[in-house]
Formats: C-alpha cells, sequence, structure tokens
C-alpha cells in the first residue's frame, strides 16, 4: 500500500498589502476531492500541518458563488470535511515528518500557504528529499504550490528551477477580485525564481506531469491531479 502524505496549511488569515488580515484557510475541494480519490484506491493517508495545528477550510470555498451556485455540490463538501473533522483537528506536525516514510506529498491550496508554507523550513526539507529522489512523486495544486518558495538549496538556488509546472494563475487571482491587495502573486513568483510555468484556460482541469512532479492549476483539477498521482506512483512501484 503506497503511503502519502497530505500537507494542509493551518493559516486561518492571510496577510493583506493594505495591512489588514483576510480570513483564509484550505480550500475545501481541493483537500475533499483528492482525498476521496486517494483514500478511494486504497493508499494510506497522513495529513501534517505546520506546529500540528488544526486545519480550518476558507469559508469563501463553501460558498455557492464559489462553486457555480450548486447547492448538491456545497453540500456533498460539507459532509465530506465533516467526516475527515477528526483528522483534520489533530493533524500530524509538519516538524515531525520523516520524509523517508512516504511514497509522495500532495499539497492542496487555498490561499493559507501564501501565508505559512512559503516560508516554512520543514515543508523545503520535505520537498527537497522527496522531489531529489525518482522513486517518489511530489503533487501540488492550486496556491499549493506556493509551498515550493520554501525548497531552496545549501547554494542558494531554487529546488523547481528549471521544472515544469502549473498554479493558480495571476489572471484567475484577477478575476476573483485578489490580486490588487496580494502581497505577491503565485504565478508572477513562480515564473520569477526559474519555474517553467504552463496553464490551461481559467477556471479549466489542467495538469502538468514533469517526471516525479505533478501539479494543478486550480480546483477544478483535484481529480485529475490527484489521478495522475495514482498514476505515477504506479509506475514507480513497477519500476522497483
Amino acid at each position: 500500500m503506497a503511503s502519502v502524505l497530505m500537507v494542509l496549511t493551518s493559516a486561518k488569515f492571510w496577510s493583506q498589502k493594505d495591512g489588514t488580515q483576510r480570513p483564509t484557510g484550505f480550500w475545501a475541494e481541493e483537500f475533499a476531492v483528492p482525498h476521496r480519490v486517494l483514500t478511494e484506491a486504497g493508499v494510506d493517508l497522513t495529513i501534517a500541518t505546520p506546529g500540528g495545528l488544526p486545519a480550518v477550510a476558507d469559508e469563501l470555498g463553501l460558498s455557492l458563488s464559489a462553486n457555480g451556485g450548486d447547492a448538491a455540490k456545497v453540500a456533498d463538501l460539507r459532509d465530506y470535511l465533516d467526516s475527515a473533522k477528526d483528522l483534520l483537528a489533530a493533524p500530524v506536525r509538519l516538524e515531525d515528518v520523516d520524509p523517508a516514510d512516504y511514497d509522495a506529498v500532495i499539497i492542496p491550496g487555498g490561499h493559507g500557504p501564501m501565508q505559512d508554507l512559503a516560508v516554512n523550513p520543514d515543508i523545503g526539507r520535505i520537498l527537497a528529499a522527496m522531489l531529489n529522489d525518482p522513486a517518489k512523486v511530489v503533487a501540488s495544486l492550486c496556491h499549493g504550490p506556493a509551498s515550493f518558495m520554501a525548497a531552496g538549496q545549501d547554494d542558494g538556488s531554487w529546488l523547481f528551477k528549471g521544472r515544469r509546472l502549473t498554479a493558480f494563475t495571476d489572471a484567475e487571482e484577477k478575476q476573483v477580485g485578489l490580486a490588487a491587495n496580494a502581497l505577491w502573486l503565485l504565478e508572477e513568483r513562480l515564473r520569477g525564481a526559474g519555474a517553467l510555468f504552463e496553464s490551461g484556460p481559467a477556471w479549466s482541469s489542467y495538469v502538468v506531469v514533469d517526471g516525479n512532479l505533478v501539479t494543478g492549476q486550480n480546483p477544478a483539477s483535484g481529480e485529475a491531479a490527484a489521478t495522475a498521482l495514482l498514476k505515477e506512483l504506479a509506475a514507480r512501484t513497477a519500476a522497483a
């Protein structure tokens, strides 16, 4: 059975350019969909957060407006969060994670990772160990790749420089009205650090697979990204 680490933000607020603190957390769909896909595939999943603090869903991600007015989808997401409430309330401490214990890591988004994971040395440590091991897989969704910014190397170079990847685009950030007050924008930061950034149409499922790196552009990409992660895990198991 494959063992996968799911790293969630524990941030509840996102610092804004004007000095305010915007309520945030993880994006419910980006947790629920991959968690369901991986669980149904028989994967052994462990949830971790910085400090082992409870992971809280951003209420915006549970609004009708953020889900195309689909009340049934919102109800399903709330039901799934309720079924996982004990896991979300008591995650493993990210500081205690040994990457050698896992075959893969997946990092969902929400704006929370922009606040905590982007500057967290332990996610940087875990990403460095796993991305540099071709037998392991690194996956992330939407704003989750903000965590990649924490993955420097001893010589100061960035671990993801020259890697093909995607994430929530600056155009999508502008369309939701949050770009102007953001301290920094994810696509711009990833490109500036040296990532080979790719993207599909706004709000459509788009996944990039670059060796053992799997990234999804936005919430709609959750199922495809989780499926791609399973495919990469299977390929590595077969080759072992």
